[in-house]
């Protein structure tokens, strides 16, 4: 569904990624596991659009969108939850939920998709009239994954969704994840948690200072010596 050809990028003069390349199959999880600062969340900005590549290709189901704006690649069926959440916190909870649907003409479907956002994270219906802003970090990785989701993607973007979850939190958010993934969404999906992420993984790339190093499965990966020195404390 989704080819990552040679993928250069560049800020000012530091070359931040070097030839990455990534294959995302219809209907996997895909993870991309790395230190800080390895050149995760820049990858996915790239893939957005809202980086620009040096060089190399974007393809989308066979279709070349490397120079395609991120509007058109959301309308094509790309969405990101981005780090952090970026929550529009001024604004209710339904609201961001209509807002992630903003490419869409068809109400009754847009109605239909806010009902199984709700019925995917319930706590959100419960707080539906509420500012984003005012609801917890849990709450607001499932509004960022809920508003992600009413764009209707074939592939879906997640960085980092557990980053400063409880324990308990990060289960559910994950669970979340492969549920998403089990009802058709191909997922591509950054995370500090390798442990986590390798469990839930089809396949995994390991990035460093920018280049990939390393991919296999995520069980693959998972019973590597030098994956679990650097990723999984052990």
């Amino acid at each position: 569904m989704l080819e990552i050809k040679n993928l250069n990028v560049h800020y000012g003069v530091i070359h931040v990624l070097k030839d990455v390349t990534i294959t995302v199959n219809d209907g996997e999880i895909v993870t991309l596991i790395g230190a800080n600062g390895a050149g995760k969340t820049t990858t996915l900005r790239t893939i957005s659009g809202l980086k620009k590549p040096t060089s190399g290709q974007i393809l989308l189901d066979g279709i070349d969108i490397t120079d395609t704006t991120p509007q058109e690649r959301v309308k094509k069926g790309i969405s990101h939850a981005p780090e952090g959440r970026r929550v529009f916190a001024s604004m209710t909870v339904m609201e961001n939920l209509e807002l992630g649907a903003f490419i869409r003409r068809d109400k009754a479907g847009i109605s239909s998709d806010i009902k199984q956002v709700f019925e995917r994270f319930p706590v959100l219906a419960d707080r539906r009239k509420q500012l984003a802003g005012t609801l917890s970090g849990g709450e607001q990785q499932m509004l960022a994954i809920g508003r992600a989701l009413m764009a209707k993607p074939q592939v879906l973007f997640l960085d980092e969704p557990s980053m400063g979850l409880a324990p308990l939190l990060v289960q559910e958010i994950f669970r979340i994840i492969v549920d998403i993934n089990k009802a058709g969404t191909t997922i591509l999906l950054i995370e500090q948690n390798a442990s986590m992420a390798l469990k839930v993984a089809h396949k995994a790339y390991v990035i460093e200072t920018g280049s990939i190093v390393l991919s296999g499965t995520g069980e693959q990966l998972m019973q590597s010596n030098e994956i679990k020195k650097a990723y999984l404390g052990g």
